[in-house]
């Protein structure tokens, strides 16, 4: 455990972390529940996103037990948990302290799509509401044969507001991340890789080693040029112009062979 994340903030949020050198492994251990999540989980998340070694390249998310994540914990809608943020309560916060409580609960989605490291999702089961956010907060997603993503929030008179509604639309288009949202109905997994939101589907028995190899592979690649490559990635996916993406692959690349060049006298 990386010194700088409290073991016992991530045993509150039902959160695992496992380090192995470049790579992570970030389970939610909440098997008997679903790895339904709540603020706790959240703010755990956060954690492990502000204390990870830099020198970690690729992390891995993943479910325990059956299911990837049910999404948040019902009990937090229906009278709270004790200890928890009051999600019922936001509201009578305020426009701005309202809005600062939301902020801090994304928190622990957005790190996820840092261009510093690769992150894989690796889901099996369900991926309900915070867990399908969760899902969409990884640049990959590899999911068994049994995954389902839904986007339930509207039924419960509510929005989708962890991060996952921009990159949904980014994958799949905006007229099938809304017909998703705003029916929550269930996409599958042979779906879910027709339409780009999963990267590749394997039988239930296979997912761990699946993603473990994935995340192993790339660990082969030099950490700057991956890094370099997320960055240019992210850029186009936001839309950069064809002249401004072209010059930020000049720069790029620029730096990477300064690199090169000095790792090059080093070992001369």
């Amino acid at each position: 455990m990386p010194r700088s994340i409290d073991s016992t903030v991530l045993e509150r949020g039902g959160v695992r972390l496992d380090v192995d050198g470049p790579r992570a492994s970030i389970t939610l251990d909440r098997p008997a529940s679903s790895n339904a999540q709540t603020p706790s989980t959240w703010q755990a998340l956060k954690a492990i996103g502000e204390g990870l070694d830099p020198e970690v390249l690729v992390v891995v998310v993943r479910g325990s037990g059956s299911d990837f994540s049910t999404g948040l914990d019902r009990r937090m809608l229906a009278g709270g948990i004790p200890g928890e943020t009051d999600i019922a309560g936001i509201a009578g916060l305020g426009p701005q302290d309202g809005a600062d409580v939301i902020a801090e609960f994304q928190a622990g989605f957005r790190w996820l799509r840092d261009p510093d490291r690769v992150t894989i999702a690796a889901v099996s089961g369900s991926a309900v509401g915070a867990g399908f956010h969760l899902a969409l907060a990884c640049d990959i997603r590899v999911v068994a044969e049994d995954a389902a993503f839904v986007m339930p929030e509207a039924s419960f008179g509510l929005v989708p507001d962890l991060g996952g509604t921009l990159p949904l639309v980014r994958t799949v288009g905006y007229a099938r991340a809304a017909e998703i949202c705003v029916t929550g109905r269930p996409v599958a997994a042979p779906e879910a890789l027709r339409i780009g939101l999963a990267n590749s589907v394997v039988p239930v028995d296979e997912l761990g080693s699946h993603a473990d190899e994935l995340a192993r592979s790339i660990t082969q690649s030099m950490p700057g040029a991956v890094r370099e490559t997320l960055a240019l990635l992210d850029a186009a996916a936001a839309g950069n112009a064809a002249d401004e993406q072209v010059e930020s692959e000049r720069s790029a690349q620029l730096r990477r062979l300064t690199e090169l060049a000095a790792l090059a006298r080093q070992s001369n």
